[in-house]
């Protein structure tokens, strides 16, 4: 990265100063490392990847075990990167205690810098009990996906005056508990330039607007690696699909004709001939 690794109060001061935080996900190690050497602020290991990497139909069925492998993976492609790691479905609802010690094994095992926990009331108490006990915790609201059933689907939320009302109460609250950052999804973009103005920590948007202090975007979506429609909110800025599909129709032409393996891809040794090893058997 261009500058040395941003720490939970080198966000606030970005925010101060009106500089743009970027996010972007990673879940692998040439994920993370393409993330480093670009020089993104934020690298986070979202539980989309049970959609992008796993095949899942959602998030809901991410586990603990599924966030540590891939956590350990992006650490070891970005090691001096801050990075946050997603609380999976259910992580954080089966009591306080359990809740402090998945966020922990977040960190100690899988090398984040941070826990990004969905929700808002319902979210409360684990989160304080988290910040309390010294681990860095990002919020998120608006669209939570490991909400989407009880939510009816992907779509935009707190449309009306009464659900707006009460995201920004939820958003207040959780700055007051302590959360160092907020990532909003799918609201309204009024909505997400109040939120940001409101709130002294920083407020990172993905569907959110263009007043936020920051955007997110899943690396398989911003690169074109995915398949199928992209979210409104989502833009690429590559097309790699194509380009993957091309270089392995390529090979699989030269294996077939036998172009592949032509000499520069063998090994030689002087004096090793095919006749020297018939006469081994």
């Amino acid at each position: 990265m261009g500058e040395d690794k941003l720490t939970t109060t080198g966000f606030f001061r970005k925010k101060e100063r009106q500089e743009k935080i970027v996010m972007v996900t990673a879940y692998d190690f040439p994920g993370a490392q393409a993330a480093a050497q670009a020089g993104v602020d934020v690298v986070l290991v979202g539980d989309s990847l049970g959609m992008v990497v796993l095949g899942y139909e959602s998030t809901v069925l991410v586990t603990m075990e599924d966030m540590i492998h891939h956590s350990k993976a992006v650490r070891r492609g970005a090691p001096s990167a801050f990075i946050v790691a997603d609380m999976p479905f259910l992580s954080c609802h089966l009591g306080i205690s359990e809740s402090v010690k998945n966020a922990g094994r977040l960190i100690q095992e899988g090398g984040a810098d941070a826990v990004k926990i969905e929700g808002g009331r319902t979210s409360f108490a684990a989160i304080e009990a988290i910040c309390n006990a010294q681990i860095p915790v990002v919020g998120h609201l608006g669209l939570t996906p490991q909400s989407v059933y009880q939510l009816g689907g992907y779509k935009v939320q707190s449309k009306d005056e009464q659900s707006a009302a009460t995201t920004i109460k939820e958003a207040r609250r959780l700055q007051e508990i302590g959360i160092f950052m907020l990532v909003m999804e799918c609201v309204p973009a009024a909505l997400g330039s109040f939120v940001s103005s409101d709130l002294h920590i920083p407020v990172i948007g993905i569907g959110a607007g263009q007043d936020c202090d920051g955007q997110v975007l899943v690396f398989h979506d911003l690169l074109g690696i995915k398949t199928g429609d992209l979210p409104k909110f989502a833009k690429q800025y590559q097309q790699l699909f194509p380009e993957m599909v091309t270089g392995i129709e390529s090979y699989a032409a030269e294996v077939r004709s036998g172009a592949f393996p032509s000499k520069e891809q063998q090994y030689e040794v002087a004096g090793y001939e095919i006749q020297d090893l018939m006469k081994l058997t």
